[in-house]
């Protein structure tokens, strides 16, 4: 089997865990009575399932076992209103540093192919990557004086896509 191949099943660990932690941030805003920071979240858990099941098809279809990992139990804890979204804007970096690293190897191996699947990832992890540290910076502002300010800013701004753009690959199962 080629190393991207087996590198991209691997992946799916990373994308099933950061749905797991979106929706470990989801509940945690949900028990604070910030409901639309809650319900972003919890759409960001369901992008980043969608995420995994995209890549579950491709591997499908390029007929390569396929792997479904079980994940770490995800951070639940936090001491305020701000420290979600960092581990969510670190966690968005993280990703987006493997995607690289998986279409560097799907270039050294020559697979175009899998290469230009990952092009799509890439361009959505810039978009999750910008959102978010735009979203961080709001709550930080916010939660100096009315953590209320940033449930307004959600409640009137669009933060990403949700993951539904016009090229969005198939998901095994479709996406949610």
């Amino acid at each position: 089997m080629a190393r991207f191949i087996e590198a991209l099943d691997q992946h799916l660990i990373n994308e099933f865990s950061a749905s797991q932690q979106y929706i470990a941030i989801a509940v945690w805003y949900d028990d604070q009575t910030l409901p639309l920071l809650a319900q972003h979240f919890y759409r960001q858990a369901v992008e980043e399932r969608n995420h995994a099941m995209i890549i579950v098809q491709y591997l499908m279809d390029a007929e390569a076992r396929v792997t479904i990992p079980g994940v770490p139990a995800p951070r639940m804890d936090f001491p305020d209103a701000i420290e979600p979204v960092r581990l969510a804007l670190a966690q968005e970096k993280e990703v987006t540093a493997q995607i690289e690293a998986l279409a560097r190897l799907a270039r050294d191996e020559g697979d175009l192919v899998g290469e230009q699947f990952l092009a799509w990832f890439l361009r959505e992890q810039r978009e999750e990557m910008a959102g978010m540290a735009d979203l961080l910076r709001t709550v930080e502002r916010a939660a100096a004086t009315n953590i209320l300010l940033a449930e307004a800013y959600l409640a009137r701004a669009t933060v990403g896509d949700g993951g539904h753009s016009s090229d969005t690959p198939q998901a095994a199962g479709g996406s949610l």
